[in-house]
């Protein structure tokens, strides 16, 4: 049903940013619904929410999802798993591209490399558990730079400041000046959901539970693959 004067606000972590902007778009031409979205990292969109910001909806990894559910700051039964992304490796344009068809192969990759760059959100937390499991945390910490909340790797990676990182493949796919080396090998692989919920402080609840049903439904599955993701 169209409703041409309906108007949500959300905020996304910055994974998710580039098919949330495209579903938003989808939606205000089929529902007539404007759903204008603020995406920063994933630590600061989780402290606004709790700070008590405004928002109708919240799109984070589905832990922090669970964990602003269980205190209140979004709806009960509302939280709705939307999409999936893998972690994936990038050097900078022209740049030789790593062996990481295995473990052991990523490992090497990383203990040669000059600099390393992750995140701050789920991805970076695996890497640096991964680098305890394989006893090279202390080896590669000067070499470690960890991009701020809210700076995609990536640009790290093209402006030569890291010479290989990680980071979820739908916030390296579409960056100019980098190339993907790929994803991550099964063994050491980690999947992140990101889901939705409608935020407590919402007074349009019922026009926000269409907009997330319209955002999880099978027709945009392939949206979210052009942006590096899979359903959830």
């Amino acid at each position: 049903m169209m409703q041409p004067d309906a108007r949500l606000t959300a905020i996304s972590s910055m994974a998710a940013r580039e098919v949330l902007a495209d579903l938003a778009e989808a939606y205000r031409r089929t529902a007539g619904t404007v759903v204008a979205i603020e995406s920063v990292g994933g630590v600061e969109a989780a402290r606004r929410i709790r700070a008590g910001e405004s928002f109708d909806v919240v799109v984070l990894a589905d832990e922090a999802i669970a964990s602003l559910e269980s205190e209140g700051r979004v709806i009960p039964g509302s939280r709705v798993g939307i999409a999936a992304s893998g972690v994936a490796v990038a050097v900078r344009a022209g740049a030789s591209l790593p062996d990481i068809s295995t473990g052991d192969a990523v490992r090497k990759a990383v203990l040669v490399a000059s600099s390393i760059g992750y995140s701050t959100g789920p991805s970076g937390v695996h890497l640096a558990r991964l680098f305890e499991r394989w006893g090279i945390a202390e080896t590669t910490r000067s070499r470690v730079v960890q991009a701020p909340p809210g700076v995609a790797v990536g640009t790290l990676v093209a402006s030569g400041q890291v010479e290989i990182g990680f980071q979820q493949l739908s916030e390296l796919v579409h960056m100019p000046g980098i190339q993907v080396a790929g994803a991550l090998p099964p063994e050491i692989q980690v999947t992140t959901i990101f889901s939705a919920g409608v935020c407590a402080t919402c007074s349009q609840r019922e026009v926000a539970r269409a907009w997330l049903t319209f955002v999880a439904s099978p027709e945009n599955d392939g949206a979210k693959r052009r942006h590096g993701m899979e359903a959830a």
